[in-house]
């Protein structure tokens, strides 16, 4: 062999390490990723009471008791339903403060008055 072979060897050699050692870190990256979710799209409704007194009232959607008006205000909580049209009721005691069929589509939110 001449000296000329040798040295390219010797050469490709020694940077062989290099080569392989910037391909394991080069692997090693991942490109930037970007985070994506999907918001809550079941309608959601809420209630603005006329007065204190009526967050007590309870919420029946389709004869099931979901709770206080309380629970809902609008502007701090809403309740979730699915898609298609409910009956919605709110009551206090005896007393009906508001018997209402309604359908609510997807991504809608609405607020009820209770009087």
């Amino acid at each position: 062999m001449n000296k000329k072979s040798t040295a390219t060897r010797l050469l490709l050699a020694s940077l062989l390490p290099l080569f392989l050692s910037l391909s394991l870190i080069s692997g090693c990256t991942q490109m930037p990723t970007e985070k994506q979710s999907v918001s809550e799209m079941r309608p959601q409704i809420s209630f603005r009471a006329a007065n204190v007194d009526r967050h007590a009232a309870r919420v029946l959607v389709d004869g099931l008791d979901m709770g206080t008006v309380s629970s809902y205000l609008e502007g701090a909580a809403a309740l979730r339903v699915i898609p298609g049209t409910h009956q919605l009721k709110v009551v206090q005691g005896n007393q009906v403060l508001l018997d209402e069929k309604f359908y609510a589509g997807e991504g809608v939110n609405r607020t009820f008055i209770v009087q």
